[in-house]
């Protein structure tokens, strides 16, 4: 039996569509064993939900629904707002955490929440649903910052997973290699999904100004080094170990004839003529950096090497080009400084034989 859904209420936001008057939705944000997503409702849904448990169930849940207020607007009232953000989240844990599951297994607690079903089509459904509800919570900030939380754990899990597959490789146990490399796969694909969630949530977050341009700034910042980080992991994940899949026996050899192709390629001295060489003379010893990579890794790693020497070089030749203009501009400086000394020079002299033609007319007077 699968585990109940952890359910919570962490943030709200107010919308107007589709109504011309504001209304307060609720960012149901719902953990299941294999994915996470947000669900938004208005006090109106729960309402209904609270109605058609009664209905379908014949009994009252074991938690009151939050009354109505109808003096009080959620809208124009942070304090209301809250409180029945509190409650409604005991509502719903109450709910999923109950040792009677008479009103988790009525279909309208699961189309409340968008559980998926046993029939393939409602299950369609309700990873239509998913995917809509993601897309509009990540346009909240607070539900914002949320999934890119999980995000971060998507990726970590893939690491982890790939970190296993390897250990599991050098043991030869093609079980576990398999296993983890699904695990990595399935995570980072999530991770992926997220990215494109993120990305479309910032716009429309830019398009309601509800963050100022700095922050809009950082997080553009963590989305684009959260899929960095990514394409890293699906490169590593594609690059599964030569002879993973062949057995234990062809594993073990493989790891024999890797260490000396790892050692050339480290080395430089494998058949790339005209290519630079990462390190050069003696072999080249492991670092951090290589030492958990296998032979795609440490090509990756020194293109990326190569790609940082080549900008390395490209500002150093920024560099060395405006040190010259700096040295051409002193030089005709220096010329122009040296025609006023010459013009200063011949003015110089007419003013001296001036002033010895004026002392011979007074020697004379």
């Amino acid at each position: 039996m699968a585990p109940p859904p952890e359910i919570a209420i962490p943030s709200t936001s107010v919308s107007d569509e589709g109504s011309g008057k504001p209304y307060t939705l609720y960012n149901i944000t719902l953990r299941l064993p294999l994915r996470s997503y947000v669900v938004q409702k208005r006090y109106s849904d729960f309402s209904k939900l609270h109605e058609a448990l009664l209905q379908q169930v014949g009994a009252a849940p074991p938690q009151l629904l939050p009354q109505k207020h109808w003096l009080k607007s959620t809208v124009s009232s942070p304090n209301l707002a809250r409180e029945r953000q509190v409650g409604l989240e005991r509502y719903l844990k109450t709910i999923a955490e109950s040792p009677d599951r008479r009103w988790r297994d009525t279909s309208a607690w699961r189309a409340f929440l968008n559980l998926p079903s046993s029939s393939t089509t409602n299950s369609a459904a309700s990873a239509g649903g998913r995917a809509s509800n993601v897309a509009s919570g990540a346009a909240d900030p607070t539900t914002w910052l949320e999934l890119h939380k999980e995000l971060k754990q998507h990726l970590q899990d893939a690491r982890t997973s790939l970190s296993k597959r390897d250990g599991a490789a050098d043991s030869g146990n093609m079980t576990a290699v398999a296993e983890a490399a699904a695990a990595s796969r399935k995570s980072i694909v999530r991770g992926g999904t997220l990215i494109l969630l993120l990305t479309d949530g910032l716009k429309k977050l830019q398009e309601s100004g509800r963050i100022g341009d700095g922050e809009l700034r950082r997080r553009r910042d963590l989305v684009s080094t959260a899929k960095m980080e990514r394409e890293g992991l699906d490169k590593l994940a594609n690059s599964m170990p030569s002879g993973a899949l062949s057995g234990a026996a062809s594993s073990s050899a493989r790891g024999l004839s890797a260490s000396p192709e790892k050692s050339k390629l480290l080395n430089g001295s494998g058949a790339r003529p005209g290519g630079r060489r990462l390190g050069g003379g003696a072999p080249a010893p492991e670092t951090d950096k290589t030492r958990e990579l296998d032979n795609q890794g440490v090509l990756m790693l020194q293109k990326q090497e190569m790609e940082t020497q080549d900008l390395q070089l490209d500002q150093l030749t920024a560099i060395l080009r405006r040190q010259k203009e700096m040295g051409l501009q002193i030089n005709e400086e220096v010329e122009r400084q040296t025609q006023m000394l010459d013009v200063l020079d011949e003015d110089e002299g007419r003013v001296r034989a001036k002033l010895g033609v004026a002392n011979n007319r007074i020697r004379k007077m």
